[in-house]
């Protein structure tokens, strides 16, 4: 570990802002690579005349940093971490970078089983970091979910991190596209849930560069008009669900009544749209029959 005055740390914190960037970002890089988290840099203020332990020096966060900028690849991969609920999760260019929004999915589910102690049998499909599948299995302790990805490198990650995120052993992980793993549980999941790719083709062409030239085009490259996975995932839904079982999916802002459509034309009921923290529709979920 290396000592350091938290002045001197609080006015090299300033000069790496006035560079650009936002402060979650650096607050990011801090934590995972330098070792001091957000709650530690907003109590450093308090004694400017302590000091802090870096895992790292100034010139390597320094670097990172740079990198961030010039290059504009996204800080968690150049940390290796991100962070997303409650879950410090590992990640490369393998897997998306998960999203504050998707963590809504969480929050639907438990709307619809608010005892954390039912025994669900879930499956997510592109499960990539593993993020919801993992803030599943620990929220439903009692549950066994099966998380699916046609990427064996994810699947990798998706492990380790559950590995890391758990001591428990209610998760399994199946390498192939979407349902096609899990042709042995036809009929048997109460819920299925995915984050699938869904950017159509135009949209995708304009992405942020952060986003197009380093995130997966796998993970978020959904054909023409966005919703080729999403119809196949719902098409095949109805042999893998028990009667009654719930679907949940993201989808694009302006998919929604799409998907909702979808869903109706193949036996959900129940179906809803559910609205992000900006007002958007970004969900669409379903009873099946």
């Amino acid at each position: 570990m290396l000592c350091i005055s938290v002045e001197e740390f609080l006015f090299w914190k300033k000069k790496q802002l006035s560079k650009g960037g936002d402060q979650q970002s650096l607050a990011v890089l801090i934590d995972c690579v330098g070792g001091i988290t957000t709650r530690d840099l907003n109590l450093i203020g308090f004694n400017p005349r302590g000091n802090l332990y870096l895992k790292k020096n100034l010139e390597f966060l320094e670097s990172l940093w740079d990198d961030h900028l010039q290059k504009s690849c996204p800080i968690q991969y150049l940390c290796g971490i991100t962070f997303w609920r409650e879950l410090k999760l590992k990640v490369s260019n393998k897997v998306l970078i998960p999203r504050p929004e998707t963590e809504l999915i969480v929050d639907i589910v438990s709307n619809i089983y608010p005892n954390n102690l039912e025994k669900l049998f879930f499956a997510e499909l592109g499960t990539g970091s593993g993020a919801i599948s993992i803030a599943l299995a620990l929220g439903y302790p009692l549950s066994v979910g099966v998380a699916t990805d046609i990427d064996q490198d994810a699947l990798e990650i998706a492990t380790n991190n559950y590995i890391n995120s758990s001591k428990q052993s209610n998760l399994k992980f199946y390498c192939g596209n979407w349902w096609s793993p899990l042709e042995s549980f036809k009929g048997k999941f109460d819920l299925a849930i995915s984050n699938p790719p869904y950017i159509p083709r135009d949209t995708y062409e304009k992405l942020p560069k952060e986003v197009k030239d380093f995130e997966p085009k796998i993970a978020l490259f959904g054909g023409e008009d966005g919703l080729r996975h999403i119809r196949e995932i719902i098409q095949k839904a109805p042999l893998f669900l028990k009667e009654k079982g719930w679907i949940v999916l993201e989808n694009h802002f302006d998919q929604s009544e799409k998907v909702k459509q979808l869903l109706i034309k193949n036996k959900f009921t129940s179906t809803e749209i559910v609205k992000d923290l900006s007002g958007i529709g970004r969900f669409t979920i379903g009873r099946y029959k």
